[in-house]
C-alpha cells in the first residue's frame, strides 16, 4: 500500500527544484574562499568605471557616400564644337520635331557649364533654350587652327610606316570598338586615355556607322584634332600628332547615361511624291517581292553598300536589301544613310527588308567618286594634300 501510494504522486515541478538549488547555493562559503570581483568595463556602477582619456578628443565623421545632390562645381571645357551623345549617327542639319522626354542633361544636374537642349550642349550660347538654331561658322575655323598646331610638320613616309606596323594587330592589342552608336562623345575620352601610351590608335568600326565611312573618318580627325594615317576597310589608324602634350589634354565632360533620342519626321510616307495611292501599294509589293541585293550581316562592316546600290539602279529600278535579325532602329539607319548618299527614295521597311526606288528622273552620278576601300597612304604628297585640305 505504502508502495501504491509513492508512485502515485505528482514528481517535484522544476520551478520548486531550481527554487531548491538557489537557495542551496546562496547560503554556500564557496564565495567567500573564491571571491571574484568584475573589471570596471563589466561594472554596472558608473562612478566605479573609469573616464575615458580620448573623450576630450573630436570624433570622426562617419563615411557618407558622395550624393548628386552635393554642390558640385561645373566642368568648363573649351572645345570649340556642339557636344552630341553621337557624332557621326545625328547631323545638326536634321531638326527633330519634338521631344520624348523633359530636357534633362545626361551630364548631370549642374556638371556641366553649358545647357543641353535635348539633342546636344551648344558651345556658342550656354544659355540656348531651343533646339533650333546653326552652328557658330567661327567655330570650324578655329578647331582647323588648333588641329594644325597639334599636328605640327606632316609625318615622312618611313614614320608613318613604322607607327603603322607598331599598331598592327600581332604587335599591339590595344583597340578602340566604334559600334553601333558610331563616335559618341565618351570614346573621344577613351582616345585621348589610348593617346597616353602610344603616339597613334587602332580604331575597329563595324555596324550602321559604316556605311558612310567618309564621314566617320571625318569625324574622328574633327572631334580629336589627330589624323588618320591608314584605312583598311573598317580599321583605322588614327595619329595625335607632333605636338600633342597629354599633360594638356581637353577636358572632355563625361556623359553619365545615354539620352534619350528625340522625335523626327517618318521616313515613310504613306504615298511617294509623284504617285497616287493604288501605285504606292503595287511598288510596295514588286519591291518585297524582288530578289535580294545582299543580305546584311549582324554588326558587320557596309562600306560597299552604296556603290552596289548605285550599280543595281542601272538595270533594275527597285532594290531590295534583306536585313534579317536587324533591330528596327538600325536598318531605319541604314535606310536614311542610303537615302542621302545613293541618292534614292524610301519605299517601305516591312519584313525587315529595305526597298528603295530610284525615281522617275533617275541620272546615274557623273563623278564616280567613292571613298575607296583601302588607303595607305604611302605617298606623302597625298599626305600633304590632305593636310592642306
Amino acid at each position: 500500500m505504502t508502495l501504491t501510494r509513492l508512485s502515485r504522486q505528482k514528481p517535484p515541478s522544476l520551478f520548486i527544484t531550481v527554487r531548491f538549488l538557489t537557495r542551496h547555493l546562496s547560503t554556500s562559503k564557496l564565495r567567500d574562499h573564491y571571491s571574484f570581483q568584475p573589471p570596471p568595463s563589466l561594472s554596472l556602477d558608473p562612478q566605479k568605471s573609469k573616464s575615458n582619456p580620448n573623450s576630450h578628443k573630436k570624433q570622426k565623421p562617419k563615411y557618407r557616400p558622395p550624393s548628386s545632390l552635393d554642390q558640385i562645381k561645373p566642368i568648363y571645357s573649351d572645345l570649340p564644337f556642339d557636344f552630341r551623345f553621337s557624332y557621326t549617327e545625328s547631323s545638326p542639319t536634321v531638326r527633330p520635331i519634338g521631344l520624348r522626354e523633359p530636357k534633362y542633361s545626361p551630364f548631370g544636374p549642374g556638371r556641366l557649364d553649358r545647357e543641353w537642349t535635348g539633342v546636344c550642349a551648344p558651345a556658342v550660347d550656354p544659355k540656348v533654350k531651343s533646339l533650333e538654331g546653326t552652328e557658330d561658322p567661327n567655330l570650324e575655323a578655329k578647331r582647323k587652327l588648333l588641329r594644325g598646331r597639334i599636328q605640327g610638320a606632316p609625318l615622312t613616309e618611313a614614320e608613318r610606316k613604322f607607327l603603322v606596323e607598331k599598331c598592327q594587330r600581332n604587335r599591339n592589342k590595344r583597340q578602340i570598338n566604334l559600334g553601333r552608336d558610331g563616335l559618341t562623345h565618351n570614346m573621344l575620352n577613351d582616345i585621348h586615355n589610348h593617346w597616353k601610351f602610344a603616339e597613334a590608335v587602332r580604331i575597329k568600326c563595324l555596324g550602321v556607322p559604316t556605311v558612310d565611312m567618309k564621314n566617320v573618318c571625318k569625324q574622328l580627325e574633327d572631334k580629336t584634332f589627330g589624323k588618320i594615317i591608314q584605312r583598311h576597310g573598317g580599321t583605322l589608324i588614327l595619329y595625335r600628332g607632333r605636338n600633342y602634350n597629354r599633360k594638356k589634354r581637353p577636358v572632355i565632360p563625361l556623359m553619365l547615361w545615354k539620352p534619350q533620342e528625340p522625335v523626327y519626321p517618318r521616313l515613310i510616307k504613306t504615298t511617294i511624291d509623284g504617285l497616287s495611292i493604288e501605285e504606292t501599294k503595287e511598288m510596295r509589293k514588286r519591291g518585297l517581292a524582288v530578289p535580294a541585293l545582299t543580305k546584311l550581316a549582324k554588326n558587320g562592316y557596309y562600306g560597299s553598300l552604296v556603290p552596289m546600290v548605285r550599280d543595281a539602279f542601272v538595270v533594275s529600278e527597285l532594290v531590295r536589301i534583306d536585313c534579317t535579325g536587324f533591330e528596327r532602329s538600325d536598318y531605319k539607319k541604314i535606310g536614311c544613310k542610303l537615302r542621302d548618299l545613293v541618292p534614292c527614295i524610301l519605299v517601305t521597311f516591312e519584313k525587315e527588308q529595305i526597298v528603295v526606288w530610284r525615281g522617275q528622273d533617275y541620272k546615274p552620278p557623273e563623278d564616280g567618286h567613292f571613298f575607296t576601300d583601302r588607303e595607305f597612304f604611302d605617298d606623302p604628297g597625298c599626305d600633304m594634300e590632305r593636310s592642306d585640305e
